[in-house]
């Protein structure tokens, strides 16, 4: 274990970090999980800006890299697409 006082900061910093970007990748998960598995145009209309922006920001924090960000935006947006042309 670190001995000095600043490595010890970056220890505490590290495991709070580490939470941070869990629990915000978690929550972009669910949200992807959730507008690909709904069959409502309207609902997933309503979410896919709410998870694109979600996206973006989780990819400006490098929490994911930005071209992930911009591979799951364009599947879930062939997604939506896809549920406008059917009605």
């Amino acid at each position: 274990m670190a001995n000095h006082k600043s490595s010890l900061k970056r220890v505490r910093q590290t495991e709070a970090r580490t939470l941070r970007n869990r629990y915000a990748a978690k929550t972009m998960r669910n949200a992807l999980k959730k507008i690909r598995l709904s069959e409502d145009k309207e609902e997933t209309k309503a979410l896919f800006p709410k998870v694109c922006s979600m996206l973006d920001k989780l990819a400006k924090n490098n929490v994911i890299h930005k071209n992930k960000a911009g591979n799951l935006k364009s599947k879930i947006s062939k997604h939506v697409k896809a549920l406008s042309a059917e009605a």
